[in-house]
């Protein structure tokens, strides 16, 4: 039983044992700054089941908590506020118990639990990846390696988005345009080919609207009839009846495509189990759209369309299948959503990592998959975010003005170089270690930077500003690690054996009891799918340790006992850095 648990169950005995009443809960939080205690008991709320003073009931709910709970040594009130100071010898214990466990906070998954899905990512074919899809990526690694940590089974996916118009566009240009050109001829990453020419195509489409207009159209008739656009709905008609020549270049362009991904993939430090692919996915959730108009749970128009009524749930009517039977994005999400579940029947829910713009769709393809009765729907949560912007404004694809996500990671790294010259904080590096710390402080700045903010919040991102060394950033947190290193590296002595017994200053206490909160802290995160309660909690244990370190001597102890535990106390802040960071991707230097 944890200590708080030990203080829960007193408090209640002491609320029936003083004044013969039943207490239900009992609300427990940290003691504020300015008060002296450790864990506070907050009063007000027993006043709904004993009448009187809450001062006076804090006094004897703390008489009483003193003498049956050994580690509580004394303790104040403060109006409806009870705080308990608890003994150092508690915190000693407490710090020896984990001090060496390498797991610590994380849950093994238990052998016959259900398991979640994460799915992230999941971009388009036609460009490569982009600021916005940074934070879509950042944010479904970290979620799904917060909820494995938590103790449960997790799968990482994503689902490609590989046919339809906006494809052809690319295809069409590369076929005008590309003189037969390849990553290979060119150097260039095969996504950002491929993006290049869905630029051009959208280039071109507007000068034929320019001249189609000039001509005498209409700007909708301009639109509708550009030869460009006629030429890309013909490749798509091909493309869906399996025209071998448009077959095939679409398998080589998007080949190109995915190798190019793979590589962006990698140098974000983030990966999948599986892959699923909308050219395989688009015929899926016909069948159940059958299933379900025998069940009642859709219905048929007169034009041989199908619907989902969902008037009674506040949304509308919802199309699932169109009048000539072809399927839109819902019938292949209800379908891909259970093929996925057959694919891994250990599948107990799913999390959608996709922004706040589809949040409607996703409150429909939930409801729909209750309504088909699926009880692993009542585990499915849409991950909804706010976009990135940048000082400089929104991005657009088509127009070629996107931050690629390959030339922000480069200049994350260069900013880095640049900051780390300034201050001299490599000095006496090789170039190539160098390189490799600019690298590690620059992607950590970025992850850190959107990580640390409430998924559903916008963003504005500034690189400077993330690379700082100074405040709520990765660099300032990697570069307390470092400092943690190089103490340990110091202390060339043995410092491993257990410290029974030291007074504990203030700060110490602190830290241990930050440490503790640890594996709470990843649960709460996990529970509510958010990072940035993993990355306020490491900017909180960096400031507690910065401040240890600035009043509390290490090794000009006043005793070998309190120089090992303060070395042991550095060593487990470092390796819960190291810990916490991992679950947000973000890597540590070892020197700075």
């Amino acid at each position: 039983m944890t200590l708080h648990q030990t203080i829960t169950e007193k408090v209640k005995a002491a609320i029936k044992d003083l004044y013969s009443a039943n207490l239900e809960s009992v609300e427990l939080q940290g003691t504020r700054k300015e008060f002296e205690g450790d864990i506070t008991v907050v009063v007000f709320p027993m006043l709904r089941v004993v009448k009187g003073n809450p001062v006076q009931i804090g006094e004897a709910v703390g008489a009483y908590l003193v003498k049956h709970i050994e580690e509580v040594t004394t303790f104040n009130v403060v109006k409806g506020f009870l705080n308990l100071v608890i003994s150092d010898q508690y915190f000693i214990d407490f710090f020896n118990e984990v001090k060496d466990n390498t797991n610590y906070g994380f849950v093994t998954p238990i052998e016959g639990d259900k398991a979640v899905m994460v799915e992230y990512s999941s971009p388009n074919t036609n460009k490569p990846l982009h600021l916005g899809h940074i934070r879509n990526n950042l944010l479904g690694y970290a979620v799904a390696e917060i909820i494995k940590a938590s103790g449960k089974k997790v799968y990482k996916t994503q689902i490609i988005n590989d046919r339809g118009i906006h494809i052809c566009k690319s295809m069409v240009a590369w076929q005008k345009y590309g003189n037969g050109e390849t990553p290979e001829s060119t150097g260039l990453k095969g996504d950002k080919l491929v993006g290049n020419y869905y630029v051009k195509f959208d280039q071109e489409y507007k000068s034929e609207i320019s001249d189609l207009v000039a001509s005498g159209k209409t700007e909708d008739e301009a639109k509708k009839e550009a030869p460009i656009l006629l030429e890309a709905q013909e490749m798509l008609r091909k493309w869906e009846a399996g025209d071998e020549e448009v077959v095939k270049l679409w398998k080589t362009m998007n080949s190109w495509v995915y190798k190019g991904f793979d590589e962006t993939y990698k140098a974000l430090g983030v990966d999948f189990d599986s892959y699923y692919y909308e050219s395989n996915t688009y015929l899926l959730g016909k069948d159940t759209i059958e299933e379900g108009l025998a069940k009642g749970v859709f219905f048929k128009k007169n034009d041989g369309s199908v619907w989902c009524d969902l008037t009674d749930e506040g949304l509308d009517e919802k199309l699932v299948l169109r009048s000539d039977g072809t399927a839109v994005y819902m019938t292949q999400d209800i379908g891909t959503a259970i093929q996925r579940v057959k694919d891994n029947p250990d599948i107990g829910g799913m999390i959608y990592t996709v922004g706040n713009e589809q949040d409607y769709h996703f409150k429909v393809l939930f409801l729909i998959l209750k309504k088909l009765g699926y009880d692993w729907s009542e585990n499915l949560h849409h991950l909804s975010y706010g976009m990135v912007d940048l000082p400089s404004g929104k991005m657009k694809s088509r127009e070629g003005t996107v931050v690629d996500a390959d030339d922000l990671i480069k200049e994350m790294a260069e900013t880095a170089g640049e900051i780390s010259k300034e201050l001299g904080k490599l000095d006496g590096y090789s170039e190539e270690e160098k390189n490799h710390v600019y690298k590690i402080i620059g992607l950590g700045a970025l992850k850190y930077f959107i990580l640390k903010v409430d998924p559903k919040k916008r963003i504005l991102f500034d690189p400077t500003e993330s690379v700082d060394f100074q405040g709520n950033t990765g660099p300032f947190i990697q570069y307390t690690y470092a400092r943690i290193q190089a103490i340990l590296r110091k202390a060339d002595f043995d410092w491993n054996h257990p410290v029974k017994s030291i007074v504990l200053d203030e700060r110490e206490k602190e830290l241990i009891k930050l440490l503790e909160t640890y594996p709470e802290t990843i649960q709460i995160a996990a529970k509510d799918l958010s990072p940035a309660i993993i990355a306020n909690y490491i900017y909180d244990l960096v400031k507690a340790y910065n401040s240890f370190f600035q009043n509390v001597s290490i090794f000009g102890a006043d005793s070998d006992a309190e120089k090992i535990f303060r070395i042991q106390l550095s060593g487990m802040v470092g390796a819960t850095i190291k810990s916490a960071f991992g679950l947000l991707g973000v890597d540590v230097p070892e020197r700075m």
